[in-house]
């Protein structure tokens, strides 16, 4: 199967069954040889001709996705497929989308360097906030004029109206998607059946401990799907309510019944510190509840991690990551000021909001932006579509924009062959919040100014 280039994209387009026993036909090594080789930023397969695939049939081109991005970094991925074809695709890999997908090669043009009619107005909706505010990011920083709708039935309204229209399209290139979900700054993992000595192999603690660092106080166990747990899940959870109380964070189980499960158990977990309700609404619909739980508070944390020369050897990546992407969304140029190590200094807290997101891997740490409330609403102009006053709105737009960044730190980082995933973004909506939870923590502190804004770049561990 040889490659066709299409508008400056590499398209493979096999056809009829794709499954693990016939794609090593459909590829010679000559194929991927030549494949390897096309001096191009895209390398697409499409799915316009396929009749059937199954998840092994895909593996096969996703290796190949591998090997090319790690000789050119081009984007990789599927275009041409139908609604049925997205949602197998997505089930087949869940959390694991680390290549693009694209409705058509047409909308896979957008994206490419090689389009040159740019400033297209384009409708873009997403059930997910985080691609959707991807795809806003990546058509505006292509030269063209994203329209985001903020529903699927506003998108449906008005698909009509314009020439270009994105839906059913995911942009993997722009990091890890994490399996858990933030409402509220409160991290929440939904557990089912029946938990037993597993939950320690199933459960990600890197990621959850590298939550805490970097500000999350709540995580909230959804557990009504749970059957029942035996004694090796009763200390697991236990262990973990202990460490949480270093950093005085909350764990809470919702929708919990203990009808298989001993009562004792209950009495043991909340001696432990963990709290019950009864179902996940009675505390995300309780605002004052919600805000107390997930409180920052100064952490008692006996082992402190002192920022190192590897951090800090990345700091210019990490910056570029930032600023570039707030240029982009502000058409406003970056000043730098200063740079210098010390605690973390706010001298003037009025009117700004700030969020942090994590890093761990081959390097781990913690980076924090503190906004002047206007370069943040402006920033989130357009993933939002308009203007707004909403507070609320505002903080959950910036998670999405500072999620942003994380992705390009993580892209910057592996181009450097240092490798790290990321955790979601903690926001804060006032100052004081923030300098609790990095209480005692010496980083590099970069003083930037956007049209004479001030703006606070902060790296620590």
């Amino acid at each position: 199967m040889k490659p066709v280039l299409k508008n400056g994209i590499a398209i493979l387009s096999p056809q009829g069954f794709i499954d693990g026993n016939n794609v090593a036909a459909l590829l010679s090594i000559d194929d991927v040889e030549a494949i390897l080789n096309l001096k191009t930023d895209m390398v697409l397969v499409s799915l316009k001709k396929v009749i059937f695939f199954n998840k092994n049939g895909l593996d096969s081109f996703i290796n190949l996705f591998k090997k090319i991005q790690k000789k050119n970094n081009a984007t990789v991925g599927f275009c041409d497929y139908d609604t049925n074809k997205y949602k197998a695709i997505k089930k087949f890999f869940e959390d694991e989308i680390y290549f693009s997908l694209f409705k058509t090669q047409e909308i896979a043009h957008l994206f490419s360097s090689s389009y040159k009619d740019q400033n297209k107005t384009i409708l873009i909706y997403s059930n997910d906030n985080s691609q959707r505010s991807a795809i806003a990011i990546e058509l505006h920083n292509n030269g063209h004029n994203p329209i985001v709708a903020q529903s699927k039935e506003e998108y449906e309204k008005k698909h009509s109206d314009y020439e270009h229209t994105i839906d059913s399209t995911f942009l993997g290139q722009m990091g890890q998607k994490i399996a858990m979900r933030v409402t509220g700054n409160a991290i929440i993992y939904t557990i089912s059946d029946f938990l037993d000595v597993e939950i320690n192999e199933n459960f990600n603690m890197e990621y959850h401990n590298n939550s805490l660092n970097v500000g999350f106080r709540l995580f909230i166990f959804d557990a009504y799907k749970v059957i029942a747990m035996n004694v090796h899940a009763l200390n697991f959870f236990s262990k973990l309510s202990s460490s949480a109380a270093e950093y005085n964070a909350s764990i809470c189980f919702t929708g919990m019944s203990f009808i298989k499960t001993p009562k004792e158990f209950k009495e043991t977990l909340e001696d432990s510190g963990i709290l019950f309700y009864n179902e996940l609404d009675d505390i995300l619909l309780d605002k004052k509840l919600l805000e107390e739980l997930g409180a920052s508070s100064a952490a008692n944390i006996k082992n402190k991690r002192v920022l190192n020369k590897k951090n800090v050897a990345e700091l210019p990546r990490f910056i570029d990551a930032a600023v570039s992407t707030i240029e982009m969304m502000t058409n406003a140029k970056a000043v730098k000021e200063s740079a210098e190590i010390h605690n973390l200094e706010i001298k003037d807290k009025a009117d700004k909001i700030a969020s942090s997101i994590g890093y761990y891997g081959d390097i781990d740490g913690m980076i924090i932006l503190v906004f002047p409330r206007g370069i943040a609403k402006k920033a989130c102009e357009l993933l939002i579509g308009e203007n707004t006053d909403d507070s609320e709105l505002i903080l959950d737009t910036l998670a999405e924009l500072v999620n942003i960044v994380g992705g390009n730190i993580k892209t910057l980082l592996s181009n450097e062959n240092v490798s790290v995933n990321i955790t979601l973004p903690r926001t804060y909506k006032d100052i004081d919040s923030l300098l609790e939870v990095v209480d005692g923590r010496k980083g590099v502190q970069v003083n930037l100014s956007f049209d004479d804004n001030k703006f606070l770049f902060f790296l620590t561990r």
